[in-house]
């Protein structure tokens, strides 16, 4: 059933309150290639949006917002090494996480608790703790807006790179993901070398899928904000990644900079510490801010507006240009 003049306050986790012209929740994939060939759609802008946690709405929508929310978890192959299991992309996140842990499925565990939907994964190719969703992302299934044709797209033709795939830049808003199917490890392949996960896993008897999980978790919660008490998108800003030259004349003037080595010649720092290092944390102004615990967060305090929010993220931008003259950029979706 499509509504019209729609509002988006509860469809998107920085609770901004926006309207959309026309709001059409999908439970089905048949339904969706339907309303596609419908002379509804022709001529109007249309937006996938998902759990709205990587969205900043600085405007009303004038078109389309389709909210895929069909739901499905299923195996379709395994061996004794592996399974694939096809999931829709209404399904939350977590909820497939909870899955995969449940029945002792290895990959997706330090990915636990992001938000959002299975449906928005490959998009952003999220990711925590030494994992994205490009390790365990086999195939996305997709439907082409224009067509409404089927399409399957390999882990290779995603071009999955870091917070980055295919359909933010040359697909952007030319497919709506449906399914996805994932391969998962039935053998025991753990990545605990994050100092956090370490650190944490030092509080559990034996070391597991959920004790990992748990582990997550409790990081998680105490480092980022409930969006129920202070509405976000979790990380708004990318980690800047430079050229090697350029860190090392960095390094001269701030020696205890975080980095990450990210192939040969390419260095990728800490975006928190460069906005934590320009006095941002916990710094508020009007209604917008800084998380206390994490600078990555920005929060919308007092019922901001998205174009006060993106007005805040962008002095935080020139400020770290001017103190280390790197970019940062946001990892949210501006609409």
């Amino acid at each position: 059933m499509i509504e019209s003049k729609f509002s988006l306050k509860k469809f998107n986790t920085f609770n901004i309150d926006i309207e959309t012209s026309f709001f059409y929740p999908c439970k089905k994939e048949n339904d969706l290639i339907n309303f596609l060939n419908s002379d509804f759609v022709k001529n109007r802008n249309i937006f996938v949006l998902g759990g709205g946690s990587n969205v900043l709405f600085i405007n009303d929508f004038d078109g389309v917002i389709i909210n895929m929310q069909n739901k499905g978890i299923n195996t379709v192959a395994e061996n004794d090494n592996e399974i694939y299991i096809r999931v829709s992309a209404g399904v939350l996140w977590d909820d497939f996480v909870i899955y995969c842990v449940t029945n002792n499925y290895c990959g997706s565990e330090n990915l636990s608790l992001i938000p959002g939907t299975v449906g928005a994964s490959p998009v952003q190719n999220i990711g925590a703790y030494g994992v994205e969703a490009k390790d365990i992302i086999h195939e996305v299934l997709a439907i082409n807006i224009k067509s409404a044709n089927k399409k399957v797209f390999s882990n290779k033709e995603c071009k999955f790179n870091y917070r980055d795939s295919i359909f933010k830049n040359e697909l952007k808003s030319k497919y709506i993901i449906t399914d996805v199917i994932f391969k998962l490890s039935k053998k025991k392949n753990y990545k605990t070398e994050y100092k956090d996960i370490e650190n944490e896993l030092k509080n559990f008897k034996n070391i597991g899928l959920k004790s990992i999980r748990q582990a997550i978790i409790n990081i998680r919660e105490r480092k980022l904000p409930n969006i129920k008490d202070f509405p976000n998108v979790g990380s708004f800003f990318k980690n800047p990644v430079i050229d090697i030259d350029k860190y090392y004349s960095l390094r001269q003037k701030f020696p205890k900079l975080v980095s990450y080595k990210v192939g040969e010649n390419k260095i990728k720092l800490a975006a928190g510490q460069l906005i934590e290092m320009c006095n941002w944390k916990n710094k508020k102004e009007g209604k917008v801010g800084v998380y206390e615990k994490q600078a990555l967060v920005i929060v919308n305090r007092q019922g901001a507006n998205g174009k006060e929010i993106l007005e805040y993220s962008r002095k935080i931008q020139e400020s770290i240009f001017e103190k280390f003259n790197v970019i940062i950029e946001k990892e949210v979706t501006i609409i």
